[in-house]
Protein backbone atom coordinates (compact mmCIF):
# COMPACT_ATOMS: atom_id res chain seq x y z
CA UNK A 1 0.00 0.00 0.00
CA UNK A 2 1.47 3.36 -1.03
CA UNK A 3 1.89 5.98 1.69
CA UNK A 4 1.87 9.20 -0.32
CA UNK A 5 0.71 8.62 -3.90
CA UNK A 6 -2.96 8.02 -4.65
CA UNK A 7 -4.81 7.40 -7.89
CA UNK A 8 -3.60 10.70 -9.39
CA UNK A 9 -0.32 11.67 -7.80
CA UNK A 10 -0.12 13.16 -4.31
CA UNK A 11 -3.05 15.32 -3.21
CA UNK A 12 -3.42 16.83 0.27
CA UNK A 13 -4.17 20.02 2.21
CA UNK A 14 -1.40 22.46 1.33
CA UNK A 15 1.15 23.51 3.95
CA UNK A 16 -0.12 21.00 6.52
CA UNK A 17 -0.50 17.50 5.09
CA UNK A 18 1.39 18.60 1.96
CA UNK A 19 4.15 20.42 3.81
CA UNK A 20 7.19 22.06 2.18
CA UNK A 21 9.35 19.47 3.95
CA UNK A 22 7.42 16.60 2.33
CA UNK A 23 7.49 18.30 -1.07
CA UNK A 24 11.28 18.73 -0.82
CA UNK A 25 11.71 15.00 -0.12
CA UNK A 26 9.33 14.01 -2.94
CA UNK A 27 11.20 16.27 -5.37
CA UNK A 28 14.64 14.96 -4.45
CA UNK A 29 13.55 11.31 -4.59
CA UNK A 30 11.58 11.90 -7.80
CA UNK A 31 14.53 13.57 -9.53
CA UNK A 32 16.69 10.56 -8.70
CA UNK A 33 14.18 7.92 -9.83
CA UNK A 34 13.19 9.68 -13.04
CA UNK A 35 16.70 10.60 -14.17
CA UNK A 36 18.94 7.86 -12.76
CA UNK A 37 19.51 6.44 -16.24
CA UNK A 38 20.53 9.83 -17.63
CA UNK A 39 24.20 10.52 -18.23
CA UNK A 40 23.78 14.29 -18.57
CA UNK A 41 22.55 16.77 -15.97
CA UNK A 42 18.77 16.23 -15.86
CA UNK A 43 16.34 18.99 -16.84
CA UNK A 44 12.92 19.03 -15.16
CA UNK A 45 9.95 21.28 -16.03
CA UNK A 46 7.52 22.58 -13.41
CA UNK A 47 4.05 23.95 -14.11
CA UNK A 48 1.26 24.89 -11.72
CA UNK A 49 -2.33 26.05 -11.53
CA UNK A 50 -3.65 29.22 -9.86
CA UNK A 51 -3.93 28.10 -6.21
CA UNK A 52 -2.60 30.42 -3.54
CA UNK A 53 -0.29 27.64 -2.33
CA UNK A 54 1.18 27.08 -5.79
CA UNK A 55 4.32 29.20 -5.37
CA UNK A 56 4.94 27.76 -1.89
CA UNK A 57 4.87 24.18 -3.20
CA UNK A 58 6.84 25.24 -6.27
CA UNK A 59 9.61 26.76 -4.13
CA UNK A 60 10.00 23.60 -2.05
CA UNK A 61 10.00 21.48 -5.18
CA UNK A 62 12.63 23.62 -6.88
CA UNK A 63 14.83 23.34 -3.77
CA UNK A 64 14.55 19.55 -3.86
CA UNK A 65 15.42 19.32 -7.54
CA UNK A 66 18.34 21.77 -7.33
CA UNK A 67 19.67 20.01 -4.24
CA UNK A 68 19.78 16.76 -6.20
CA UNK A 69 21.60 18.53 -9.05
CA UNK A 70 18.81 18.81 -11.59
CA UNK A 71 18.22 21.95 -13.62
CA UNK A 72 14.69 23.38 -13.59
CA UNK A 73 12.58 25.34 -16.03
CA UNK A 74 9.65 27.09 -14.33
CA UNK A 75 6.70 27.35 -16.71
CA UNK A 76 4.42 29.32 -14.38
CA UNK A 77 0.65 28.87 -14.63
CA UNK A 78 -0.04 26.40 -17.42
CA UNK A 79 -2.51 23.53 -17.97
CA UNK A 80 -1.31 20.02 -17.10
CA UNK A 81 -1.38 18.89 -20.75
CA UNK A 82 0.73 21.90 -21.68
CA UNK A 83 3.44 20.63 -19.35
CA UNK A 84 3.13 17.12 -20.82
CA UNK A 85 3.43 18.51 -24.36
CA UNK A 86 6.46 20.67 -23.56
CA UNK A 87 8.21 17.80 -21.79
CA UNK A 88 8.32 15.89 -25.09
CA UNK A 89 8.86 18.99 -27.22
CA UNK A 90 11.92 20.13 -25.23
CA UNK A 91 13.30 16.63 -24.57
CA UNK A 92 13.21 17.24 -20.83
CA UNK A 93 14.04 14.34 -18.53
CA UNK A 94 10.85 14.71 -16.47
CA UNK A 95 8.24 17.22 -15.38
CA UNK A 96 5.95 18.02 -12.51
CA UNK A 97 2.54 19.66 -12.31
CA UNK A 98 1.59 21.31 -9.03
CA UNK A 99 -2.19 21.06 -8.90
CA UNK A 100 -5.09 19.44 -7.12
CA UNK A 101 -7.12 19.35 -10.33
CA UNK A 102 -10.85 19.76 -9.57
CA UNK A 103 -10.46 20.06 -5.77
CA UNK A 104 -11.05 23.30 -3.86
CA UNK A 105 -8.23 25.78 -3.28
CA UNK A 106 -6.99 24.52 0.11
CA UNK A 107 -5.78 21.31 -1.53
CA UNK A 108 -2.74 21.02 -3.71
CA UNK A 109 -0.96 18.14 -5.35
CA UNK A 110 2.03 16.80 -7.24
CA UNK A 111 1.89 14.86 -10.51
CA UNK A 112 5.08 13.52 -12.08
CA UNK A 113 5.46 13.02 -15.83
CA UNK A 114 8.11 10.97 -17.59
CA UNK A 115 10.30 12.18 -20.44
CA UNK A 116 7.56 10.96 -22.81
CA UNK A 117 5.04 13.39 -21.35
CA UNK A 118 3.04 10.63 -19.65
CA UNK A 119 2.01 10.23 -16.04
CA UNK A 120 4.46 7.89 -14.38
CA UNK A 121 3.48 4.33 -13.52
CA UNK A 122 2.40 2.96 -10.15
CA UNK A 123 5.74 1.16 -10.01
CA UNK A 124 7.75 4.39 -10.38
CA UNK A 125 5.63 6.10 -7.74
CA UNK A 126 6.32 3.20 -5.39
CA UNK A 127 10.04 3.50 -6.12
CA UNK A 128 9.96 7.21 -5.27
CA UNK A 129 8.30 6.38 -1.95
CA UNK A 130 10.92 3.72 -1.21
CA UNK A 131 13.70 6.27 -1.72
CA UNK A 132 11.89 8.79 0.49
CA UNK A 133 11.59 6.26 3.31
CA UNK A 134 15.01 4.61 2.90
CA UNK A 135 17.15 7.28 4.55
CA UNK A 136 19.19 7.67 1.35
CA UNK A 137 18.14 11.22 0.52
CA UNK A 138 21.25 12.74 2.09
CA UNK A 139 23.37 10.67 -0.29
CA UNK A 140 21.60 12.32 -3.23
CA UNK A 141 22.88 15.80 -2.42
CA UNK A 142 24.80 17.70 -5.09
CA UNK A 143 27.76 19.84 -3.98
CA UNK A 144 29.86 22.64 -5.42
CA UNK A 145 29.42 23.00 -9.21
CA UNK A 146 26.96 20.07 -9.30
CA UNK A 147 24.15 22.08 -7.67
CA UNK A 148 21.29 22.67 -10.12
CA UNK A 149 20.05 25.98 -11.48
CA UNK A 150 16.56 27.22 -12.33
CA UNK A 151 15.14 29.64 -14.88
CA UNK A 152 11.68 31.13 -15.37
CA UNK A 153 10.31 30.24 -18.83
CA UNK A 154 6.69 31.40 -18.92
CA UNK A 155 7.35 32.29 -22.57
CA UNK A 156 7.15 28.57 -23.42
CA UNK A 157 3.37 28.83 -23.07
CA UNK A 158 3.46 30.21 -26.63
CA UNK A 159 4.81 26.86 -27.85
CA UNK A 160 1.65 25.22 -26.46
CA UNK A 161 -0.52 27.81 -28.22
CA UNK A 162 1.31 27.12 -31.48
CA UNK A 163 0.56 23.40 -31.08
CA UNK A 164 -3.17 24.19 -31.41
CA UNK A 165 -2.67 26.65 -34.25
CA UNK A 166 -0.59 24.13 -36.19
CA UNK A 167 -3.15 21.35 -35.81
CA UNK A 168 -6.47 23.20 -36.01
CA UNK A 169 -6.13 26.49 -37.87
CA UNK A 170 -7.12 25.15 -41.31
CA UNK A 171 -9.80 22.79 -39.95
CA UNK A 172 -11.58 25.49 -37.96
CA UNK A 173 -11.31 28.07 -40.74
CA UNK A 174 -12.92 25.70 -43.26
CA UNK A 175 -16.15 25.15 -41.28
CA UNK A 176 -16.41 28.11 -38.90
CA UNK A 177 -19.33 30.53 -39.20
CA UNK A 178 -20.39 33.83 -37.68
CA UNK A 179 -23.38 32.36 -35.87
CA UNK A 180 -21.30 29.86 -33.91
CA UNK A 181 -20.38 31.21 -30.47
CA UNK A 182 -18.89 29.35 -27.53
CA UNK A 183 -18.98 30.23 -23.84
CA UNK A 184 -15.83 29.14 -22.02
CA UNK A 185 -15.67 28.53 -18.25
CA UNK A 186 -12.04 28.24 -17.11
CA UNK A 187 -12.87 27.48 -13.44
CA UNK A 188 -10.49 30.32 -12.49
CA UNK A 189 -7.80 27.76 -13.14
CA UNK A 190 -4.81 27.00 -15.32
CA UNK A 191 -6.57 27.60 -18.66
CA UNK A 192 -7.73 31.13 -17.77
CA UNK A 193 -5.16 32.90 -19.97
CA UNK A 194 -4.01 30.40 -22.59
CA UNK A 195 -7.46 29.41 -23.84
CA UNK A 196 -8.21 32.98 -24.93
CA UNK A 197 -5.00 33.03 -26.95
CA UNK A 198 -5.96 29.74 -28.60
CA UNK A 199 -9.54 30.73 -29.47
CA UNK A 200 -8.48 34.16 -30.75
CA UNK A 201 -5.77 32.77 -32.98
CA UNK A 202 -8.20 30.17 -34.38
CA UNK A 203 -10.92 32.77 -34.97
CA UNK A 204 -13.55 31.07 -32.80
CA UNK A 205 -16.15 33.51 -31.49
CA UNK A 206 -16.38 33.21 -27.70
CA UNK A 207 -17.44 34.64 -24.38
CA UNK A 208 -15.45 33.72 -21.28
CA UNK A 209 -16.45 33.42 -17.62
CA UNK A 210 -14.65 32.55 -14.39
CA UNK A 211 -11.30 33.68 -15.74
CA UNK A 212 -10.17 35.96 -12.91
CA UNK A 213 -8.21 33.73 -10.50
CA UNK A 214 -7.34 35.15 -7.09
CA UNK A 215 -5.74 32.08 -5.55
CA UNK A 216 -8.81 30.88 -3.67
CA UNK A 217 -11.63 30.87 -6.25
CA UNK A 218 -10.36 27.96 -8.38
CA UNK A 219 -13.23 25.48 -9.00
CA UNK A 220 -15.47 27.54 -6.71
CA UNK A 221 -19.01 26.90 -8.02
CA UNK A 222 -17.64 26.92 -11.54
CA UNK A 223 -15.81 24.82 -14.10
CA UNK A 224 -16.40 21.20 -15.01
CA UNK A 225 -17.55 20.21 -11.50
CA UNK A 226 -20.20 22.94 -11.24
CA UNK A 227 -21.96 23.49 -14.56
CA UNK A 228 -25.01 25.51 -13.44
CA UNK A 229 -23.49 28.94 -14.11
CA UNK A 230 -22.34 27.86 -17.58
CA UNK A 231 -25.74 26.35 -18.39
CA UNK A 232 -27.50 29.60 -17.48
CA UNK A 233 -25.04 31.71 -19.45
CA UNK A 234 -25.31 29.58 -22.58
CA UNK A 235 -29.11 29.68 -22.60
CA UNK A 236 -29.48 33.36 -21.63
CA UNK A 237 -26.88 34.54 -24.16
CA UNK A 238 -27.92 32.20 -26.97
CA UNK A 239 -24.54 30.50 -27.27
CA UNK A 240 -24.07 27.52 -29.58
CA UNK A 241 -22.02 25.59 -27.02
CA UNK A 242 -20.61 25.85 -23.51
CA UNK A 243 -17.19 24.51 -22.58
CA UNK A 244 -16.04 23.91 -18.99
CA UNK A 245 -12.51 23.01 -17.90
CA UNK A 246 -11.31 21.91 -14.48
CA UNK A 247 -8.64 23.61 -12.37
CA UNK A 248 -5.62 22.15 -14.13
CA UNK A 249 -7.13 21.99 -17.62
CA UNK A 250 -6.93 18.27 -18.33
CA UNK A 251 -10.72 17.80 -18.28
CA UNK A 252 -13.46 19.17 -20.47
CA UNK A 253 -17.22 18.92 -20.17
CA UNK A 254 -19.71 20.73 -22.36
CA UNK A 255 -23.23 22.14 -22.46
CA UNK A 256 -25.45 22.22 -25.55
CA UNK A 257 -27.42 25.27 -26.74
CA UNK A 258 -30.37 24.27 -24.52
CA UNK A 259 -28.26 23.95 -21.38
CA UNK A 260 -28.05 20.16 -21.33
CA UNK A 261 -24.81 18.57 -20.14
CA UNK A 262 -22.54 16.78 -22.60
CA UNK A 263 -20.41 14.60 -20.34
CA UNK A 264 -17.23 12.68 -21.11
CA UNK A 265 -19.10 9.62 -22.40
CA UNK A 266 -21.06 11.75 -24.86
CA UNK A 267 -17.90 13.57 -25.92
CA UNK A 268 -16.20 10.23 -26.59
CA UNK A 269 -19.14 9.12 -28.73
CA UNK A 270 -19.22 12.38 -30.72
CA UNK A 271 -15.48 12.42 -31.38
CA UNK A 272 -15.42 8.70 -32.20
CA UNK A 273 -18.06 9.21 -34.87
CA UNK A 274 -16.12 12.12 -36.37
CA UNK A 275 -12.84 10.18 -36.42
CA UNK A 276 -14.47 7.06 -37.81
CA UNK A 277 -16.07 8.99 -40.66
CA UNK A 278 -12.56 10.14 -41.62
CA UNK A 279 -11.17 6.62 -41.10
CA UNK A 280 -8.97 7.91 -38.28
CA UNK A 281 -10.40 5.91 -35.37
CA UNK A 282 -7.78 3.23 -34.84
CA UNK A 283 -9.17 -0.30 -34.83
CA UNK A 284 -12.69 1.18 -34.51
CA UNK A 285 -12.21 1.15 -30.74
CA UNK A 286 -12.92 3.43 -27.77
CA UNK A 287 -11.16 2.88 -24.45
CA UNK A 288 -13.05 3.95 -21.32
CA UNK A 289 -13.24 2.94 -17.65
CA UNK A 290 -15.69 0.74 -15.77
CA UNK A 291 -17.42 3.94 -14.58
CA UNK A 292 -18.57 4.86 -18.08
CA UNK A 293 -22.31 4.84 -18.59
CA UNK A 294 -23.99 1.74 -19.98
CA UNK A 295 -25.19 4.01 -22.77
CA UNK A 296 -21.64 4.18 -24.15
CA UNK A 297 -21.63 0.38 -24.39
CA UNK A 298 -24.93 0.47 -26.25
CA UNK A 299 -23.71 3.24 -28.57
CA UNK A 300 -20.55 1.29 -29.43
CA UNK A 301 -22.45 -1.94 -30.03
CA UNK A 302 -25.11 -0.28 -32.21
CA UNK A 303 -22.43 1.40 -34.34
CA UNK A 304 -20.13 -1.56 -34.79
CA UNK A 305 -17.44 -0.20 -32.50
CA UNK A 306 -15.43 -1.96 -29.83
CA UNK A 307 -15.51 -0.57 -26.27
CA UNK A 308 -12.73 -1.66 -23.94
CA UNK A 309 -13.07 -0.74 -20.26
CA UNK A 310 -10.25 -0.39 -17.73
CA UNK A 311 -10.14 0.28 -14.02
CA UNK A 312 -10.77 3.88 -12.93
CA UNK A 313 -8.04 6.37 -13.76
CA UNK A 314 -6.94 8.01 -17.00
CA UNK A 315 -3.46 6.47 -16.62
CA UNK A 316 -5.00 3.01 -17.01
CA UNK A 317 -6.92 4.17 -20.06
CA UNK A 318 -3.64 5.38 -21.55
CA UNK A 319 -1.86 2.11 -20.71
CA UNK A 320 -4.50 0.16 -22.64
CA UNK A 321 -4.35 2.57 -25.58
CA UNK A 322 -0.58 2.23 -25.82
CA UNK A 323 -0.62 -1.53 -25.38
CA UNK A 324 -3.14 -2.19 -28.14
CA UNK A 325 -2.59 0.79 -30.48
CA UNK A 326 -5.80 2.75 -29.93
CA UNK A 327 -6.03 6.53 -30.29
CA UNK A 328 -9.23 7.54 -28.45
CA UNK A 329 -10.03 6.98 -24.80
CA UNK A 330 -11.23 8.70 -21.68
CA UNK A 331 -13.50 8.98 -18.67
CA UNK A 332 -17.02 10.28 -18.14
CA UNK A 333 -15.50 12.99 -15.92
CA UNK A 334 -14.11 14.63 -19.06
CA UNK A 335 -10.58 13.25 -19.22
CA UNK A 336 -10.30 12.51 -22.94
CA UNK A 337 -7.05 11.24 -24.44
CA UNK A 338 -6.45 11.86 -28.13
CA UNK A 339 -3.20 9.98 -28.58
CA UNK A 340 -2.53 11.30 -32.08
CA UNK A 341 -1.95 14.70 -30.44
CA UNK A 342 -0.99 14.40 -26.76
CA UNK A 343 -0.45 11.48 -24.34
CA UNK A 344 -2.60 12.93 -21.58
CA UNK A 345 -6.07 14.34 -21.12
CA UNK A 346 -6.21 17.84 -22.60
CA UNK A 347 -9.27 20.01 -22.01
CA UNK A 348 -8.56 22.56 -24.73
CA UNK A 349 -7.73 19.85 -27.26
CA UNK A 350 -10.92 17.98 -26.39
CA UNK A 351 -13.03 21.11 -26.76
CA UNK A 352 -11.53 21.85 -30.19
CA UNK A 353 -12.22 18.30 -31.38
CA UNK A 354 -15.79 18.65 -30.12
CA UNK A 355 -16.20 22.01 -31.89
CA UNK A 356 -14.88 20.58 -35.15
CA UNK A 357 -17.27 17.63 -34.86
CA UNK A 358 -20.21 20.02 -34.44
CA UNK A 359 -19.14 22.46 -37.17
CA UNK A 360 -18.49 19.72 -39.72
CA UNK A 361 -21.92 18.21 -39.08
CA UNK A 362 -23.47 21.68 -39.51
CA UNK A 363 -25.94 20.77 -36.77
CA UNK A 364 -26.76 22.08 -33.32
CA UNK A 365 -24.77 20.67 -30.39
CA UNK A 366 -27.91 18.96 -29.04
CA UNK A 367 -28.45 17.17 -32.36
CA UNK A 368 -24.86 15.97 -32.52
CA UNK A 369 -25.05 14.74 -28.91
CA UNK A 370 -28.24 12.79 -29.58
CA UNK A 371 -26.26 9.90 -31.13
CA UNK A 372 -25.90 8.45 -27.62
CA UNK A 373 -28.54 7.91 -24.95
CA UNK A 374 -27.29 7.71 -21.40
CA UNK A 375 -28.94 5.49 -18.80
CA UNK A 376 -30.04 6.94 -15.44
CA UNK A 377 -27.30 6.40 -12.88
CA UNK A 378 -27.03 6.59 -9.11
CA UNK A 379 -23.87 6.58 -6.99
CA UNK A 380 -24.07 6.11 -3.21
CA UNK A 381 -21.16 5.92 -0.78
CA UNK A 382 -21.40 3.27 1.93
CA UNK A 383 -19.39 4.20 5.03
CA UNK A 384 -17.41 1.20 6.27
CA UNK A 385 -14.44 0.22 8.40
CA UNK A 386 -11.34 1.18 6.41
CA UNK A 387 -9.79 -2.26 7.01
CA UNK A 388 -12.86 -4.02 5.62
CA UNK A 389 -13.66 -1.97 2.50
CA UNK A 390 -12.13 -4.58 0.19
CA UNK A 391 -14.15 -7.43 1.75
CA UNK A 392 -17.55 -6.66 0.22
CA UNK A 393 -17.23 -9.46 -2.33
CA UNK A 394 -16.45 -12.03 0.37
CA UNK A 395 -19.83 -11.67 2.08
CA UNK A 396 -22.39 -14.12 0.68
CA UNK A 397 -25.43 -12.00 1.47
CA UNK A 398 -23.98 -8.96 -0.30
CA UNK A 399 -22.94 -11.07 -3.30
CA UNK A 400 -26.36 -12.70 -3.58
CA UNK A 401 -28.18 -9.34 -3.49
CA UNK A 402 -25.95 -7.93 -6.24
CA UNK A 403 -26.22 -11.04 -8.42
CA UNK A 404 -30.02 -11.12 -8.07
CA UNK A 405 -30.29 -7.51 -9.26
CA UNK A 406 -27.95 -8.17 -12.20
CA UNK A 407 -30.09 -11.12 -13.30
CA UNK A 408 -33.15 -8.92 -13.05
CA UNK A 409 -31.58 -6.27 -15.31
CA UNK A 410 -30.85 -8.86 -18.01
CA UNK A 411 -28.43 -6.56 -19.81
CA UNK A 412 -30.50 -3.37 -19.41
CA UNK A 413 -28.81 -2.28 -16.23
CA UNK A 414 -25.54 -2.59 -14.37
CA UNK A 415 -24.21 -2.81 -10.81
CA UNK A 416 -20.68 -1.66 -10.02
CA UNK A 417 -19.22 -1.84 -6.52
CA UNK A 418 -15.87 -0.13 -5.97
CA UNK A 419 -13.90 0.57 -2.77
CA UNK A 420 -12.59 4.14 -2.52
CA UNK A 421 -8.84 4.42 -2.98
CA UNK A 422 -8.51 7.18 -0.36
CA UNK A 423 -11.50 7.04 2.04
CA UNK A 424 -13.28 4.44 4.23
CA UNK A 425 -16.03 4.09 1.65
CA UNK A 426 -17.44 1.52 -0.73
CA UNK A 427 -19.02 3.18 -3.76
CA UNK A 428 -22.27 1.63 -5.00
CA UNK A 429 -23.10 2.60 -8.59
CA UNK A 430 -26.20 1.31 -10.38
CA UNK A 431 -27.49 2.09 -13.85
CA UNK A 432 -30.89 1.21 -15.24
CA UNK A 433 -33.90 2.50 -17.11
CA UNK A 434 -35.88 3.64 -14.03
CA UNK A 435 -34.21 6.30 -11.84
CA UNK A 436 -36.52 5.74 -8.87
CA UNK A 437 -36.00 1.98 -8.91
CA UNK A 438 -32.19 2.05 -9.19
CA UNK A 439 -32.02 4.65 -6.40
CA UNK A 440 -34.04 2.35 -4.15
CA UNK A 441 -31.81 -0.63 -4.95
CA UNK A 442 -28.58 1.35 -4.52
CA UNK A 443 -29.70 2.49 -1.07
CA UNK A 444 -30.56 -1.11 -0.12
CA UNK A 445 -27.15 -2.43 -1.20
CA UNK A 446 -25.27 0.45 0.43
CA UNK A 447 -27.15 -0.09 3.70
CA UNK A 448 -26.37 -3.82 3.65
CA UNK A 449 -22.67 -3.12 2.97
CA UNK A 450 -22.54 -0.67 5.87
CA UNK A 451 -24.16 -3.20 8.21
CA UNK A 452 -21.84 -6.01 7.18
CA UNK A 453 -18.55 -4.07 7.02
CA UNK A 454 -18.73 -1.91 10.13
Amino acid sequence: MRKYFGTDGIRRIANTELSPELVYKVAKAGAYVLSKHTDNTPTILIGRDTRISGTLIESAMVAGFLSYGANVKLLGVIPTPGVAYLTKKLNADASVVISASHNTFEFNGIKFFSNKGMKISDELEEEIEEIMESGKLDELTAVNEKIGTSEYRADLLDEYVYFFRKNFDDKIAKYNNEDFKVCIDTANGATYSVVEKVFKILGIKYDIINNNPNGININSNCGSTHLDMLKDYVVNNKCSLGIAYDGDGDRCLAVDEMGNEIDGDKILAIISQNLRRKRKLKNDTIVATVMSNLGLNKYAKDNGLELIQTKVGDRYVLEEMLKSDFNLGGEKSGHVILLDYNPTGDGILTSLMLIISILEENKKASEVASIIKLYPQILINAKVDSDKKYDYDKDLEIKEKIEKLEREFAGNGRVLIRPSGTEPLVRVMIEGEDQEYITKKANEIAKLIEEKLK
